[in-house]
């Protein structure tokens, strides 16, 4: 029986290991994008003005006596290594690494005083992660069969892009593009956002799923007048249009234009907030973030919950976790990749290399190995360090 020896966190000191973490020239950072500090005109000029990629990437690795190392990844930089190193490693090191509930359990218990929703989920899902990378090591198989195997043969994948004509010629099931301007840009930004989005949809034609991505930049008048706008361009849906605890706003939104499919949850935290937007009704597609709302197990928590009400759950970003969560998951039809290329022209890794091994789109699907576990590896030279280590790490000694 293996027992978990060491529980190491790393920062990852560039943006491989967060996607907003991009430096200048790169679309993520220089796209015009409503966000919710779009309020303050000074903070408009980039998605990364307000400081969104100052905490940068947490590389969890957790260490067996047999010999396993596996692999978790969330944003959170320094702080999250310190709840990890300091907080979270009494309940893992000296552990069975199968006994992944419990381990969760004691994780997110034990955070409640300070916890439950945005760093400190972030950090128990990294820690989630490598330990199903370490069960699938163990067993010899991939993660997606120690969820319950395939249930598609293949996962298409959409395109998060500024370009969704690029997009469709990549082969992408469809394109979501961002939504430019917000609420205090006025009458004048409404009329540039319809007009951005008119010229996305004559870009792609008719028949290309087209979605818009709000980044919780609107307000519940502002976002029925977008989408009263918008009816002659067919979204397929609207993206997180509001801040993340204003559920009634969701609902009003959908009472005022039922027609449209309201998606959000990139910015919800367990199954307790993702029970508050099923329970509104308002909901047509659920986002959990599996690197930021708990990981897997709890993911999958959310995936069944969304199950008896016949909801689909399509994961925000996460790359080759949200891939094996995906494929073995009867309610996930789909998967999101970020374009990542500088100029969005082109299919690069989601994590910039730091993951060895990492499958890419090809034709709008993804396939997966049967490699054990998440199938990767952390590239030798990749920029980490560990801020808080705990006594003489039992591996990558020149990282301590």
């Amino acid at each position: 029986m293996a027992r978990i020896v060491d529980l190491r966190a790393y920062v990852v000191q560039s943006g491989q290991g967060d996607y907003h973490a991009q430096g200048p020239g790169h679309w993520l950072v220089d796209s015009p994008i409503a966000t919710p500090m779009g309020v303050y005109p000074a903070y408009r000029t980039s998605r990364t003005a307000w400081g969104i990629d100052v905490l940068k990437g947490v590389l969890v690795e957790v260490e067996t006596d047999t010999g396993q190392v596996g692999i978790g990844l969330s944003t959170g930089g320094e702080p999250a290594c310190f709840l990890i190193e300091r907080h979270f490693r009494r309940f893992v090191v000296g552990q069975d690494p199968r006994d992944i509930e419990r381990l969760w359990d004691q994780l997110w218990r034990a955070s409640l005083p300070y916890g439950r929703k945005g760093l400190a989920l972030h950090a128990i899902s990294a820690v989630d992660l490598a330990l199903w990378d370490v069960l699938g090591q163990l067993r010899g198989e991939p993660v997606y069969a120690l969820l319950g195997g395939r249930t598609k043969e293949r996962l298409a994948v959409y395109a998060t892009t500024p370009k969704p004509q690029v997009a469709r010629a990549l082969g992408f099931w469809g394109a979501k593009v961002p939504l430019p301007h917000g609420p205090a840009e006025g009458v004048e930004g409404l009329r540039r956002n319809l007009a951005v989005l008119a010229e996305a949809r004559a870009a792609v034609g008719e028949d290309f799923p087209l979605m818009v991505d709000c980044y919780m930049a609107l307000t519940v008048p502002y976002a029925i007048e977008l989408l009263r706008g918008l009816r002659p361009v067919g979204l397929t849906w609207l993206e997180e249009p509001l801040l993340p605890d204003d559920y009634d706003g969701l609902a009003q939104i959908k009472a005022a234009v039922p027609e449209v499919v309201l998606a959000t949850g990139e910015h919800e935290y367990t199954r307790y907030g993702f029970r508050e937007l099923i329970a509104r009704r308002a909901v047509g597609v659920l986002q959990p973030d599996l690197t930021w709302v708990g990981g897997v197990t709890e993911g999958r928590r959310i995936a069944a919950l969304a199950a008896a009400y016949d909801l689909p759950v399509i994961p925000h970003a996460g790359g080759v976790f949200s891939y094996h969560f995906c494929l073995a998951t009867p309610n996930c039809p789909l998967a999101e990749y970020v374009m990542m290329a500088p100029q969005a022209d082109r299919v690069v890794p989601t994590y910039g290399g730091l993951l060895q091994g990492e499958p890419l789109p090809e034709n709008g699907e993804v396939r997966l190995p049967d490699r054990p576990g998440w199938g990767v590896t952390v590239d030798p030279t990749a920029p980490l360090v560990r801020p808080y280590p705990e006594g003489q790490p039992a591996s990558r000694p020149e990282r301590a």
